[in-house]
């Protein structure tokens, strides 16, 4: 595996271990963001709301209800989204089908 996606996969762990109360996120080092902005993160892809879901196996009405403020973004899709801006390939190879 390669070194961004060994890091993806042992902060999905992180976050995993957050989500599920096991970890305090500060136990690992590392941060969350309390909000993301979904909109520009998308945007930064140059991806249509249909495409940047499909592409990261979200819901396409999940992502226009984040994106209009209809819902808040849980803590690990605030994780997800975050790799995704920072690291987007890492994470399309990690969901590619073997």
């Amino acid at each position: 595996m390669s070194k961004a996606g060994s890091r993806m996969l042992e902060g999905a762990r992180q976050a995993l271990a957050y989500a599920s109360g096991e970890a305090d996120a500060a136990d690992y080092g590392i941060h969350i963001p309390e909000k993301v902005d979904v909109k520009a993160i998308r945007k930064r892809q140059n991806l249509s709301q249909k495409v940047f879901a499909a592409r990261f196996g979200l819901s396409v009405g999940r992502l226009r209800d984040w994106e209009q403020g209809r819902s808040e973004v849980d803590p690990s899709s605030r994780v997800l989204l975050t790799v995704i801006d920072r690291e987007p390939a890492a994470v399309e190879r990690a969901l590619q089908r073997h």
